[in-house]
């Protein structure tokens, strides 16, 4: 028989023990007290430095997602706000606003679209998605919302295209039918601009990927207040400052908002949670977010009607939209790759309960 150094482990302040006979069967006591939480156990090992991981892997597997995904993440952005913003315009009488931000989000809508398929790395892939309507998972939502938007958005921007080019294009009696669902489907790219701008949080927090899941309650508010930036932004670029009051009510309403929300992501979380958001190269981008976020929105707010400064402001808002998008990507990813980020959170919600007295379910027991 081979023996190993711990097989004649005691510890030091407890004698070897008496063998016990003649026990009546189902009498016995457990080790601890009976107590049921393992307190009275001593640690047969030290305590745990998480300074790695089971055999170098991380506890919870990282999202194989780079710039390709931040990128679609702010294109959504940009399209489902200038799909709402362009319905206003048109409510509005703002042709030049309305023609603008229609054609914005299609093209938004398919560069975001090229960038998901460039990171599924095969086009069939993302058809695939769509075979099945699936109201629990985010991505399924995610892509119809896609191209129920896409599909009005590319009405609508068409219709535009028509009148730019003086109707040359050859579309025959279809044009009669494109200007008789004019306005309904442009209604449709309004009321799926809404959800394409915001179910990329509820996709991100929908997973095990620490600082995602912890911002679940603000994460989707902070992504629609960022796209209303980033959408009027454009929209203050590419149109004269005549028509631009709405998508400047907009960017001052935005960054206001996002403000807030950013400051009120991190307030459920636990430090070792929101750390990769306050630190690293996501915090740097955050850090800039927000005084971009400040410089336009005042920019929008009380400059808007000369169109330098509303250029600028414009310009500013949707920089800081794209950052605030990469920064929160980049911060889940990199609170995967320390343990202590999954470890130390789940240990105070443990202890937390055990305060509160629960002491008898399957999490808080022990043995």
């Amino acid at each position: 028989m081979t023996l190993s150094d711990f097989d004649s482990y005691r510890p030091a302040h407890e004698g070897r023990r008496k063998k016990k006979r003649n026990r009546p069967p189902g009498n016995g006591r457990r080790r601890g007290g009976g107590g049921g939480d393992g307190a009275r156990e001593m640690s047969m090992v030290d305590d745990v430095e998480f300074s790695d991981s089971y055999y170098g892997r991380p506890i919870v597997k990282p999202p194989p997602w780079d710039w390709k995904i931040s990128a679609y993440l702010f294109a959504g952005g940009v399209a489902g706000g200038s799909g709402m913003l362009a319905a206003g315009a048109d409510a509005a009488g703002l042709e030049k606003l309305r023609r603008n931000t229609r054609l914005t989000a299609l093209g938004a809508t398919i560069g975001g679209t090229g960038f998901l398929i460039l990171d599924l790395g095969r086009p069939e892939r993302f058809l695939h998605m769509m075979r099945t309507f699936k109201v629990s998972s985010p991505m399924n939502i995610g892509t119809w919302i896609l191209s129920g938007f896409g599909t009005a958005a590319g009405v609508v921007a068409a219709i535009e295209v028509d009148r730019i080019t003086g109707e040359k294009l050859p579309l025959g009696p279809l044009r009669t039918i494109l200007h008789w669902v004019e306005k309904p489907t442009g209604a449709v790219a309004a009321l799926f601009g809404a959800p394409l701008a915001s179910y990329t949080g509820a996709l991100l927090a929908d997973t095990a990927v620490p600082t995602w899941n912890a911002a679940r309650d603000n994460l989707s508010y902070l992504f629609v207040s960022s796209a209303a930036m980033a959408s009027s932004g454009v929209a203050m670029i590419t149109t004269p400052t005549e028509q631009t009051r709405p998508a400047r009510v907009l960017a001052t309403a935005g960054a206001a908002a996002d403000l807030y929300f950013a400051e009120k992501l991190t307030e459920p979380m636990h430090p070792a949670e929101a750390e990769p958001l306050q630190t690293g190269r996501a915090g740097k981008k955050l850090r800039w977010a927000k005084g971009l976020t400040i410089a336009g929105g005042i920019g929008a707010a009380l400059l808007g009607r000369n169109r330098i400064a509303a250029i600028a402001s414009g310009a500013a808002l949707a920089t800081a939209s794209a950052l605030t998008r990469m920064a929160v990507l980049e911060a889940g990813i990199d609170s995967t790759k320390d343990p202590r980020h999954v470890v130390e959170p789940q240990k105070a919600r443990l202890d937390a309960r055990r305060a509160q007295g629960i002491v008898d379910d399957s999490i808080t027991t022990v043995g």
